[in-house]
């Protein structure tokens, strides 16, 4: 089982952190490089459209779960 790994971003002009395991991490880095968008934009994207009563590290987890779920395709 991976590790938690905490790590920070800057979106919307501030600094904000999540909490992801190395596999998801590395899903989303390759996801951000496939949809030619830097870390940070995809992870602004990410906290624009969930729930608030998420949390941004669940989102990002959701968000590869279902990029993986739909073969890597954009929705």
């Amino acid at each position: 089982m991976a590790a938690v790994e905490k790590r920070s971003v800057t979106i919307s002009g501030h600094r904000t952190s999540f909490s992801l395991e190395q596999p998801f991490y590395d899903d989303l880095v390759a996801i951000a490089t496939q949809r030619s968008l830097s870390l940070a934009a995809l992870v602004a994207e990410i906290d624009e459209t969930r729930t608030r009563d998420a949390n941004l590290s669940s989102a990002l987890r959701l968000y590869v779960l279902a990029w993986a779920k739909r073969g890597g395709k954009a929705s």
